[in-house]
């Protein structure tokens, strides 16, 4: 059908292709590879250290991490409490935070069903190459001990100390819990709504810090491209592809179950809600790409919530809610499918039996610890909560760790999907999602700060 232009508004010209956000990420990603690999060949420097395209790789990756890290404190703090806000204008807001929790653990259960079910049929644990000598202990663990206290805030904004003992000396560094700042944040957010029209100025500055952070995060989502290259580029060097080839059918298994959830189970949910799938990656890619190559569900939170809001249909106030809860607690790929096929691997390199008993113990861990794997690294902590759980050695870790950032890739993908597709869901069974919107949106192309504004 022909489009109409509203009077005085002239249509906005096709950008080149080199200016397009997509294809400057896809490049970036071949380029990142081919660095990679040259990295790679040119092996070690005089001192036998990493030579300079390593580090540089390596220092331009890293970076992009630290930035996006940089914002995460800030900016889970302020959606939350903007979004808990956001919930006084719905009128059945009860009713939608048990749907979207609901919804949570129905994709979860399903997830980590597939999960089991690949690691018991592909068997990673008995068709691998790795040696067992790689098995080490990790240097973080989780407990439910841990959890439960983690669920403590230790002080206002979640900031912990960590130190760490090596041949050259003792090293510290500062952390933010993301899963305490979670929980401070849904305290304050509650308080302020019982205190009244007293908090309207506090919540009217938080709206106003939240949209800041948003533009600044869009300036640090620009700089995914160059991002992208370091941290693919030094996953090759470091790497290389014989780690990948040592587990290959235990990475084949996680991949397998991250593409059947993604393209199989997510699908078959929205056709069964009455919503083209089709139409739902065209909306949702933008996020998922982004949150590939970034490997950061809160990096990638203003982008998920904003196709959420404007390509998917769901009204502002939800997505607002729905989407950062999602981006802190909802991880159907690093804390469903990923903990599930790596216990398998685990038990089966090492000669453990697990009965039925175990396997209900792992579901039970994918669905109600999902939210241990808060923050942007949160998937080996998972990992070893799973592990410890079932009694299985924990250093199973140190076999799976090599390959872990090839992996990351497509679990962020799966959780960025999901952190989307679960408001789109609630939003239609409730009758509140705009179904025009969603028939005909149109995805962000671009990813530009001035053309999408930080809203």
């Amino acid at each position: 059908m022909p489009t109409t232009v509203s009077a005085g508004v002239a249509p906005r010209a096709p950008k080149p292709l080199f200016l397009n956000f997509g294809f400057q990420v896809l490049a970036a990603m071949v380029i990142g590879l081919v660095l990679g690999y040259i990295a790679r060949q040119m092996g070690p420097d005089a001192t036998g250290g990493a030579n300079w395209l390593v580090q540089t790789l390596s220092t331009v990756g890293s970076s992009f991490v630290s930035l996006l890290r940089t914002l995460v404190p800030v900016l889970v703090f302020t959606a939350i409490v903007a979004s808990i806000a956001n919930l006084r204008e719905l009128n059945n807001a009860a009713r939608l935070v048990w749907q979207t929790l609901l919804w949570f653990a129905i994709t979860a259960l399903i997830a980590v069903a597939i999960g089991i079910a690949l690691g018991l049929l592909i068997q990673p644990g008995l068709n691998t190459a790795v040696a067992e000598t790689a098995a080490r202990a990790p240097s973080s663990t989780g407990s439910w001990l841990d959890f439960l206290k983690g669920l403590i805030p230790s002080n206002f904004i979640g900031l912990q100390a960590s130190t760490r003992v090596s041949d050259s000396g003792a090293t510290t560094s500062l952390n933010f819990n993301v899963l305490q700042i979670l929980i401070v944040s849904i305290v304050i957010g509650i308080a302020a709504l019982r205190v009244g029209p007293a908090a309207d100025p506090f919540l009217a500055f938080n709206r106003s810090f939240l949209k800041i952070i948003h533009k600044v995060l869009w300036w640090v989502i620009r700089l995914t491209p160059i991002g992208t290259i370091g941290l693919l580029g030094n996953a090759v060097a470091v790497y290389g592809w014989d780690a990948l080839a040592q587990l290959g059918w235990y990475a084949a298994a996680i991949y397998i179950g991250l593409l059947i959830v993604l393209f199989v189970v997510y699908p078959a949910l929205l056709q069964v809600h009455g919503l083209n799938p089709i139409r739902y990656f065209q909306s949702a890619w933008p996020a998922i790409q982004l949150a590939f190559v970034s490997r950061s569900s809160i990096g990638t939170l203003p982008v998920t919530e904003r196709v959420t809001e404007k390509n998917l249909g769901v009204p502002r106030e939800y997505a607002a809610f729905a989407v950062p809860l999602g981006a802190t607690t909802k991880m159907d790929g690093c804390a469903a499918i990923y903990p599930a096929i790596s216990a398998i691997f685990v038990a089966q390199f090492f000669g453990i039996a697990l009965g039925i008993e175990h396997y209900l113990l792992i579901v039970f861990v994918s669905v109600i610890g999902s939210a241990a794997t808060a923050g942007l690294t949160g998937a080996t902590v998972m990992l070893t909560l799973t592990l410890s759980t079932l009694g299985l050695p924990l250093e199973g870790v140190g076999l799976l760790l090599a390959i872990d950032p090839i992996l990351d890739m497509g679990r962020t993908a799966v959780n960025v999907a999901g952190q989307a597709l679960v408001p789109t869901i609630v939003a239609k069974r409730q009758g509140i999602l705009n179904q025009a919107i969603y028939d005909n949106g149109k995805a962000i192309e671009d990813l530009d700060v001035d053309a999408v504004p930080a809203e």
